[in-house]
C-alpha cells in the first residue's frame, strides 16, 4: 500500500509539475484539454493492458521479453488475415488470442519441462515472431483501417482502450487478491520449492501466467493495429517489452517476484505516459524517451533494493 500512495502521489506531483510550467510559460493548460486527455487515455489503456501481463509474469519470479514481438506478430496476423481472405476483424481477433494462448503453453512448457531460463526463452519468442512478422509480410505496411473502432472509439466520453484496461484490472485484481490461485502466484514469486513441497503444481500455475501475459499482449496487438489502422511488421511492438517492465517496476513489481498489485502497474502505466505525454507538450526531444526507461528501471530495482535491505535490518534489529 506504501509503494501505491508513493506513486500515486509522485503521478500527481508529475502533472502538477508540467501544469505549472505550462501556465507560466503559456498561460494555459493544455494538459487538461480534451484531446489531450483523451489521447492520454488511449495510450494509457494499452499500456495498461500488456503491462498487467508483464507485472504478473514478474511477481511469479519469471519475466517476458516476448511482449513487444506479440504485439506486433498479432497486429501483422490481424490485418494479413483480414485483407487477404476478407474475415471479420472479429473472428480473427478471437484467433489471435488463441495462438497467444498456446504461445503462453509454449512458454509455460519450455521453463517448466526442461528448467529452462525464462529470460532465454522468451528472448527466442522475441526473435522467432519478430522474423516471423517481416518474412510473412514482406516487411510491408498492412493496412487495416475498417477496424477502428476499438482503438478510437469511446464510451461515455471515454476511450475504449481505457474501458478495456478498467475491465481486465477488474477481473486479474479480483482474481489475484480474493482467489487461491492469484495467492499461490504471489507464493511461487516469493519461495518457489517451499511452494512446490506444499503441493502446490509450480508449472501448471506459472504456465498460467505466461499464458495470461500472451492473452494480454494480444489483446494489445488487436488494439494497437485498431488504434492506428496499419501495422509496420518491423517497427510495431518494437521495445514495447520494456516499457511494460518499467510500468510493473515503478508500480511496485519486484524483480525477485512475490510483490507487487494491478492496481500498482496500472498506476505506473499511466505515471509512464504523462511522462511522455509531458515531454512533448513541453517541447523536450522525444529522443530522450530511451534514456528515461533506463532510468526508471535502474530506479525502480535501486529502490526496491534498499527496501528489501531496510526491511532485513528492521528484522534482523527486532531479533536481536
Amino acid at each position: 500500500m506504501k509503494k501505491i500512495l508513493g506513486i500515486t502521489l509522485l503521478l500527481a506531483g508529475l502533472i502538477a509539475a508540467i501544469c505549472i510550467y505550462q501556465m507560466t510559460s503559456t498561460g494555459s493548460a493544455a494538459f487538461f484539454g480534451s484531446g489531450n486527455l483523451s489521447n492520454l487515455a488511449q495510450r494509457i489503456g494499452i499500456l495498461g493492458i500488456y503491462a498487467i501481463g508483464a507485472g504478473i509474469v514478474i511477481l511469479s519470479g519469471g519475466i517476458d521479453l516476448s511482449i513487444g514481438s506479440v504485439i506486433g506478430f498479432s497486429g501483422v496476423v490481424m490485418a494479413m488475415a483480414v485483407n487477404a481472405w476478407g474475415l471479420s476483424p472479429w473472428v480473427v481477433a478471437l484467433g489471435v488470442i488463441a495462438m497467444c494462448v498456446l504461445l503462453g503453453v509454449w512458454h509455460g512448457f519450455l521453463i517448466g519441462r526442461f528448467n529452462l531460463q525464462p529470460f532465454i526463452v522468451t528472448l527466442c519468442t522475441l526473435l522467432l515472431l519478430r522474423g516471423l512478422g517481416r518474412g510473412i509480410s514482406g516487411g510491408v505496411s498492412q493496412n487495416l483501417a475498417h477496424f477502428s473502432y476499438l482503438g478510437n472509439g469511446s464510451f461515455l466520453h471515454v476511450p475504449i482502450p481505457f474501458w478495456i484496461l478498467v475491465v481486465l484490472g477488474l477481473i486479474i485484481g479480483f482474481f489475484m487478491n480474493f482467489t487461491v490461485y492469484g495467492r499461490y502466484l504471489y507464493a511461487i514469486g516469493r519461495n518457489e520449492e517451499a511452494v512446490r513441497y506444499s503441493g502446490i503444481k509450480v508449472n501448471r500455475m506459472r504456465t498460467g501466467a505466461y499464458v495470461t501475459c500472451a492473452v494480454l499482449a494480444g489483446i494489445a496487438g488487436i488494439v494497437s493495429v485498431s488504434y492506428t489502422g496499419e501495422v509496420q511488421p518491423a517497427n510495431a511492438g518494437l521495445m514495447f517489452e520494456l516499457w511494460a517492465i518499467a510500468a510493473a517496476v515503478l508500480g511496485g513489481c519486484s524483480l525477485r517476484g512475490g510483490e507487487g498489485s494491478i492496481l500498482g502497474i496500472i498506476i505506473g502505466a499511466a505515471l509512464i505516459k504523462v511522462m511522455y505525454n509531458g515531454i512533448n507538450l513541453l517541447g523536450v526531444n522525444t529522443e530522450w524517451e530511451w534514456a528515461v526507461i533506463g532510468i526508471v528501471i535502474l530506479g525502480g530495482v535501486i529502490a526496491d533494493a534498499a527496501y528489501k535491505q531496510k526491511a532485513a535490518r528492521r528484522v534482523k534489529s527486532a531479533k536481536g
